[in-house]
């Protein structure tokens, strides 16, 4: 099914696959956050807020950045990493200005590429530079139960960057089962991080964001980049790569499947969700 994102408020999740904020050099932004647990992820960051009113909500962040097709490289910059992840679109309850629940409806594969630099007072400055600055598929894929008995429990998330007329895995080939937060204990996490996360540190507000967008009904969440390969680690994009990032049914196919069918640029059926992007100078 095709999801249209423009009326939806767009959030990530960070880290929550153990040993990504290292790889991508963030773990220190994140010393000062304490959380539940140790395998706790860090916070929730917006990325996208449609019709966001108020002097609490950043002017950028009303920008649509999502693309199906290409990232636009952010002027100024140098380190540019595109981070695969599973995103899951939730219908919000809410009373009273808060959020009561959160039912996953679909998900998607998702680019949530980010701006490799220090420095940046919040997350969101580093992820929303503009129009065609993230990435979300086509093809969304129904939820039936979102606990370890649905659908989604089969999915892992596999990540390729085409360059030079090969294709390199970037991201490793992980289970989406294998997020630290993930099922109920996610949607709970994330209730809780919606109504409650302060503005400190690197991490906002997200209550009064969702209020100032009139609290929205529909809310999609990023929920974690995969931890890098060795090449995706020390990789950054350049012009004219080639981004690929492929949510897959491991009952129906083997990772070594879709990386084959990846560098032949083979088509995927409905069961998969594919994301192909290309950079844009």
């Amino acid at each position: 099914m095709y999801m249209d994102l423009k009326e939806t408020a767009c959030f990530g999740v960070a880290g929550n696959f153990t040993g990504h904020l290292e790889q991508a050099g963030e773990a220190k932004e994140f010393a000062q956050v304490k959380t539940e647990e140790a395998s706790a992820p860090k916070g929730v960051f917006p990325t996208y807020l449609p019709k966001a009113a108020g002097a609490c909500v950043p002017e950028f962040l009303n920008v649509f950045p999502f693309s199906q097709d290409k990232i636009i490289f952010p002027k100024g910059e140098q380190k540019v990493q595109f981070e695969p992840e599973c995103a899951v679109v939730f219908d919000a309850n809410w009373q009273d200005g808060k959020i009561t629940s959160l039912s996953a409806r679909c998900f998607a594969a998702s680019n949530d590429c980010t701006i490799r630099k220090e420095g940046c007072k919040k997350i969101s400055m580093k992820k929303n530079w503009g129009a065609n600055s993230k990435g979300f598929a086509a093809n969304c894929i129904a939820i039936d139960s979102f606990d370890s008995d649905g659908i989604l429990n089969d999915y892992r998330i596999a990540s390729f960057l085409l360059r030079d007329g090969k294709a390199f895995a970037y991201g490793e080939d992980s289970a989406v089962s294998g997020y630290s937060y993930i099922w109920k204990k996610l949607t709970d996490w994330l209730i809780a991080k919606f109504n409650s996360q302060k503005d400190e540190f690197n991490l906002e507000n997200i209550g009064s964001y969702l209020n100032a967008s009139g609290c929205p009904k529909k809310i999609m969440v990023s929920i974690g980049a995969t931890r890098y390969t060795d090449f995706g680690e020390h990789n950054f994009l350049q012009d004219g790569d080639g981004i690929v990032i492929v949510l897959y049914p491991a009952s129906k196919y083997s990772a070594e499947k879709i990386q084959d069918m990846v560098a032949r640029g083979a088509e995927f059926g409905s069961d998969v969700s594919v994301l192909k992007q290309t950079v844009v100078i």
